[in-house]
């Protein structure tokens, strides 16, 4: 019977595969459920078993997701659109700009946070993003572009809330060093635990993150309606831009730097000296 139901189980994701690279324009797709402490791919035999001998969530992963003072009011509701979806999620105050980023670590340990989301802006135009590993590092620092809530979307797709997601990744994450930690950053953040106690036992949802041509990664949320394996958009959507990896959470040395990466204060001031010039002409 094991063997059987778990046959079917490779099928729907072969197929789910399939349909999410259609979606995407991409050649291939991994389809990745998290399974550190019991996935939904286990038999019912092995469920049964597992779930009598140590009931309930063994993974204890929480996410601290918070921003720096002066957030423009998309990124707010991108978090809060986040953290809908995300329910190992932990919102906590704004941040001071004072204050250094080694003080996100402390907050994070006395919040029980392993992972953490930082939202950080800067004159009120430019949003970045950390993605960190509290306990042992690394950690990822990106400049987010193209922002577009669940409220602006307005897409039919939907999912149930606290839900488990299915992390599909292109296949490009396999073919270079960084982009490999980079997923597995990802997966460590976006990925609901198993058992979760604020979480639903129900897979409808899938993120999607997409590495486009120039190396950009774009984050998309579909909903699977059942039976049939359409995928419908539910939002946010937001394209992040590489900027450096750490070795350690908001520190240590600089594993990688993307040598192609441009700031917004740089790409402005260029506009600025076209302008004056065209005017001089």
């Amino acid at each position: 019977m094991g063997k059987k139901s778990g046959a079917r189980r490779r099928r729907h994701t072969q197929e789910l595969e399939k349909k999410v690279a259609e979606e995407m324009g991409t050649k291939k797709v991994v389809i990745d459920t998290i399974m550190d402490s019991g996935s939904d791919t286990e038999s019912d035999d092995d469920k049964d078993l597992k779930q009598s001998a140590n009931k309930k969530w063994q993974n204890r992963t929480r996410v601290l997701m918070m921003c720096s003072r002066g957030t423009i009011y998309r990124t707010r509701y991108l978090m809060k659109n986040l953290k809908n979806i995300m329910p190992h999620a932990k919102s906590e105050s704004k941040f001071c700009k004072n204050e250094k980023f080694n003080v996100i670590n402390e907050i994070a340990e006395l919040q029980n946070c392993s992972k953490v989301m930082f939202f950080e802006n800067r004159k009120h135009k430019d949003t970045y993003l950390w993605l960190a590993d509290v306990l042992n590092g690394p950690s990822v620092k990106f400049l987010v572009h193209n922002i577009h809530t669940m409220e602006e979307l307005k897409m039919i797709g939907n999912c149930l809330k606290s839900s488990r997601p299915i992390l599909s990744f292109d296949e490009t994450f396999e073919t270079k060093p960084y982009f490999q930690l980079i997923k597995e950053l990802l997966k460590g953040v976006f990925s609901t635990p198993h058992h979760h106690p604020r979480s639903q036992p129900f897979i409808d949802h899938v993120f999607t993150f997409t590495i486009t041509p120039d190396e950009k990664i774009w984050f998309r949320n579909f909903q699977i309606p059942d039976p049939k394996l359409e995928l419908l958009e539910i939002g946010p959507r937001f394209v992040l831009e590489l900027i450096r990896i750490f070795d350690g959470s908001f520190e240590g040395a600089v594993l990688y730097s993307n040598p192609t990466y441009v700031s917004p204060n740089t790409i402005r001031r260029e506009i600025k000296m076209k302008s004056r010039k065209r005017k001089h002409e």
